[in-house]
């Protein structure tokens, strides 16, 4: 039975090819982004804004569960495209078993770690005595589902590494309608809750996971589940969780900036400078979205072809990622820069809170161009398996200049100092990724002009 090779990652135009795996990720990350809109609709309508607040403050919590499944599928598919590039079908085949094994795993481990300690953390992420309730119940549910959540993160990662970008976005797609259709069913049918809610969350999941099981069991498939694959090598773990560490660990700084930030804001601004901020961040994480989509479809074309020894087709997609994500982050700027107020009102915002808003756009976005290159350049050193340059990169605006500059900045300028701190961030990352990208080019290039001497 003829098995199917992806091997027009290897030969087909980078062009083509590049829209051909971006698009269907793009496609399902704005779709992402657009439901969660939609999921705090529905909870307003039916259970109030108490219980809106409660998701919100169990959301940070809930993407930092996600992020171990993504950890694993990131770091794995990295690896995969790579092995795939190598024509070692083989170890391809054994890192899916090793990462079904991983995240079923690091699932049940988080899930009995945090359920004991659940009000706790909750509390941590600002939870007050209104809302813990209300955080608790979902959490609760989210948490007893954690084990597919991991597993459907992961195998839509692996998906797109094994050729098969569209049927990763068709998983994703699956659980956004079925979410869809059981929210309203669940709270307004059978007036579930907000455990509802959270029910029609891991539904979905394990729908979606069940379609990519179906998938990977095809026998044509050079990726297929079968005996002797699931028991952990040592090598391929370390392998993934050393590539996968950079995302997760990008998304851990995430949750710990944005308690830092709300901070700053509260004090020097007050409520209203945090409800801007809150607008500010759902526009331009929408602009975000995209560029993490375009990524995704670089990541196996990269792999594979450094796996080959292709470093040609490999800077190739490197400048059209950066070109592509460039224009993606400019539109964010122009945006923000040029019709800030228009784009706010659609929040129904008030006057004070426009005003607020209007301001904290025009600081976000002011060196937010820069900003796709250097994720573009991130992934890049993740998809050639330079797992210690892609973490270093993806804490560095962060963690190494973010929050410094919200400590000292907002005690010359006040307000205006914590907004900022958002651009010069930017841009000092942005130095750093090129500086680290210049170097890494050369030195391929010197390393092939030897080979070739």
């Amino acid at each position: 039975m003829q098995q199917h090779i992806p091997t027009e990652l290897g030969t087909k135009p980078i062009g083509k090819l590049l829209w051909q795996y971006s698009l269907p990720a793009i496609i399902a990350m704005v779709a992402s982004s657009i439901y969660n809109i939609v999921d705090s609709i529905f909870v307003g309508q039916g259970l109030g804004d108490e219980a809106i607040s409660g998701m919100a403050v169990a959301s940070p919590f809930m993407n930092l569960s996600a992020a171990f499944g993504a950890m694993v599928g990131v770091g794995a598919s990295t690896v995969i495209s790579v092995r795939l590039g190598q024509g070692k079908y083989g170890e391809a085949q054994h890192i899916l078993g090793n990462t079904i094994t991983l995240n079923i795993l690091l699932g049940l481990l988080f899930t009995a770690a945090c359920l004991p300690f659940l009000d706790n953390i909750l509390c941590l992420f600002g939870a007050s005595d209104i809302t813990l309730p209300y955080a608790r119940e979902y959490m609760f549910i989210i948490l007893l589902g954690n084990v597919v959540t991991h597993l459907y993160f992961g195998l839509n990662a692996v998906l797109r590494s094994a050729g098969h970008p569209r049927s990763a976005m068709g998983c994703t797609f699956l659980a956004i309608i079925i979410n869809c259709i059981l929210d309203p069913l669940f709270i307004f049918v059978f007036h579930w809750g907000i455990e509802g809610v959270a029910w029609a969350t891991v539904i979905a999941q394990a729908v979606a996971f069940c379609w990519q099981l179906k998938l990977f069991s095809r026998p044509t498939e050079l990726l297929h589940l079968r005996r002797g694959i699931y028991r952990l090598r040592l090598d391929i773990v370390r392998q993934c969780l050393a590539i996968g560490l950079s995302p997760f660990l990008m998304n851990s700084c995430a949750c710990l900036v944005v308690l830092i930030c709300n901070n700053r804001l509260l004090q020097y601004g007050g409520d209203m400078a945090i409800g801007a901020y809150g607008i500010v961040n759902r526009i331009v994480f929408l602009f975000a979205t995209i560029v993490f989509g375009l990524v995704q479809g670089m990541q196996p074309i990269i792999g594979y072809n450094w796996g080959a020894h292709q470093n040609d087709r490999v800077f190739r997609v490197l400048r059209y990622g950066i070109v592509g994500a460039t224009c993606i982050t400019l539109a964010a700027c122009l945006t923000g820069e040029l019709i800030p107020a228009p784009v706010i009102h659609i929040f129904g915002a008030g006057p004070e809170l426009t005003e607020k808003a209007v301001r904290a756009f025009h600081f976000v976005v002011a060196a937010f161009p820069l900003v796709g290159a250097q994720m573009v350049i991130g992934n890049f050193f993740q998809s050639i398996g330079h797992a210690g340059k892609s973490i270093f990169l993806s804490v560095t605006r962060q963690m190494l200049f973010l929050i410094p500059m919200l400590a000292v900045l907002p005690q010359w300028w006040g307000l205006d100092g914590v907004w900022l701190s958002m651009p010069i961030s930017d841009t000092l990352s942005f130095f750093a990724a090129i500086s680290m990208l210049i170097y890494m080019i050369r030195k391929i290039k010197c390393r092939e002009t030897n080979r070739t001497a």
